[in-house]
């Protein structure tokens, strides 16, 4: 009898997706094309062409909770309600779900890590996306995908604090920093890090002693993510301090809790486990204007 392959955790190939779909594996496959610009471009070309059998998942919709103007432009949506979306979606604790978009894998990264924050570990983002789908000779297609909606993910398996997943507020944020317990690493580009300039929040600038590693310098030239040993070298080059205190001291931040995930899976596709995200990110701290901004 041949052994149950082990379900991914981080990132899956073109080929090994296409081998496992092959022999009838449970997959659900989550299309997360999306685009900040245009919040409706994602679902117009999943209806022009998807990998066969995907659903979309909508990142305003599905990936987000209710905005007040002072928790950011993406915050997370009650535990509860995700569960319910993720169990209309047809996904168990035993159903292998692989995301992916055609942005550089941002967004099924937030999607990956939301899994996970309901601790469903059976998770993966298809490296490099549809256009790695097509590259290998699969095909796309028109029709949409379906599966057997079921209940709720259990709430066992989504209780608050698990593991696989952690994320912090923004008060015990800024207390782990005051006590110099925390290292902010902020995935926006360079120039929006710097304060440069600032197209999406109303304040320019970054976290006080935050990091910034751009998240599309996880990728290699052929979109891909690069090697786990090298993301691993880059991220402990970020600074002795986070080499020194491992990933758990790691709390991860973009402009609005989606990119930073980019930086929280490559850092686990790299074996570095433990780090933190700051859901509300930098949308939610300059939505205050008591707390500190740098710029530079």
């Amino acid at each position: 009898m041949t052994a149950t392959p082990a379900p991914w955790r981080t990132l899956v190939s073109a080929g090994q997706l296409r081998e496992r779909l092959a022999d009838g594996a449970d997959v659900a496959l989550l299309d997360c094309g999306f685009d900040l610009a245009d919040t409706a471009a994602g679902e117009r070309a999943f209806a022009q062409g998807h990998l066969p059998g995907a659903l979309y998942a909508h990142l305003d919709r599905d990936l987000c909770g209710a905005k007040t103007g002072r928790n950011g432009r993406h915050p997370l949506p009650e535990r509860a309600a995700f569960a319910a979306r993720v169990g209309a979606w047809g996904i168990g604790p035993r159903t292998l779900v692989v995301a992916y978009d055609a942005q550089g894998g941002v967004y099924a990264a937030r999607a990956w890590w939301m899994l996970r924050w309901l601790g469903h570990e059976a998770a993966a983002v298809l490296d490099g996306g549809s256009a790695a789908w097509l590259a290998q000779g699969g095909v796309l297609e028109t029709r949409p995908g379906a599966r057997t909606p079921g209940p709720a993910y259990p709430a066992s398996a989504s209780a608050p604090g698990t593991p696989l997943a952690p994320s912090i507020e923004v008060e015990a944020l800024q207390e782990a920093m005051a006590r110099g317990e925390a290292i902010v690493i902020d995935a926006r580009a360079p120039e929006r890090f710097r304060g440069d300039i600032e197209p999406l929040d109303p304040v320019a600038g970054h976290i006080p002693g935050a990091l910034n590693r751009f998240f599309k310098d996880n990728l290699g030239a052929g979109g891909c993510f690069k090697s786990p040993g090298v993301l691993a070298a880059e991220f402990a080059a970020l600074g002795a301090a986070a080499a020194r205190r491992g990933p758990a001291s790691v709390v991860h931040q973009c402009g609005s809790g989606v990119t930073a995930c980019h930086n929280l899976l490559a850092m686990a596709h790299a074996g570095l486990h433990g780090s933190a995200l700051y859901p509300g990110s930098w949308s939610e701290w300059c939505a205050d204007p008591r707390r500190p901004v740098a710029r530079g």
